[in-house]
């Protein structure tokens, strides 16, 4: 792709993610993405067939950025349960800090999504889910765990309690929630998974 066509085209994802990213999907316009970005409908049209192509692009550019964000951060050489759940959600928050618009799609995505584009985003994050997965697992998998709890029913709980944040998040961003809160309450989930609620003399459940 020459190199005027690749700025086309980001300028039209950028505009795009800003629009998704305050509006979701539903309430989200090609209009407003075309006019905002002083962008002509031909030339969106040439890049994406339509809106939810466009919106397939945001989706994928937030999981992928997200997700090598992950990666970089060397999670599978952490052997520390604790200090393995602080980086990554420390990472987390940092990347959506940089990319406040990345927030609300991944929400939505995880939560909500456009019921015609479900089969599309979860192949686009499938990468995602897997490194959380490996992650989690790994960080587990020297872990005393209780009687009769498995490993894999521990990630699997893990994972709803990150949906169930989510659609926290999602019910509560009219009211203007930050990224910062949501990543608090997923971290304190997870805590509260690890290490139970009641105190029995110290020990924790």
């Amino acid at each position: 792709m020459k190199k005027k066509n690749q700025l086309s085209r980001q300028k039209i994802l950028e505009n795009a993610m800003k629009e998704f990213g305050e509006q979701g999907y539903g309430l989200s316009s090609i209009n407003t993405i075309c006019s905002a970005g002083g962008i002509s409908k031909g030339i969106l049209y040439h890049y994406f067939t339509d809106k939810d192509e466009l919106y397939l692009a945001c989706v994928r550019e937030t999981f992928e950025k997200l997700t090598e964000a992950l990666r970089e951060e060397g999670l599978l050489e952490v052997k520390d349960i604790e200090e393995g759940m602080r980086r990554y959600f420390d990472v987390r928050l940092a990347f959506f800090r940089e990319h406040p618009y990345c927030h609300r799609i991944f929400c939505e995505t995880v939560t909500a999504p456009p019921q015609q584009l479900r089969e599309e985003i979860g192949g686009i994050k499938s990468g995602f889910d897997s490194l959380n997965i490996t992650v989690f697992t790994s960080l587990l998998q020297n872990a005393r765990l209780c009687a009769g709890t498995t490993l894999d029913e521990v990630v699997e709980i893990f994972r709803t309690y990150q949906d169930f944040a989510a659609v926290r998040y999602q019910m509560s961003a009219a009211d203007g929630i930050a990224p910062e809160k949501y990543e608090q309450i997923c971290e304190r989930a997870v805590h509260v998974l690890l290490y139970g609620v009641i105190d029995r003399g110290g020990e924790a459940l």
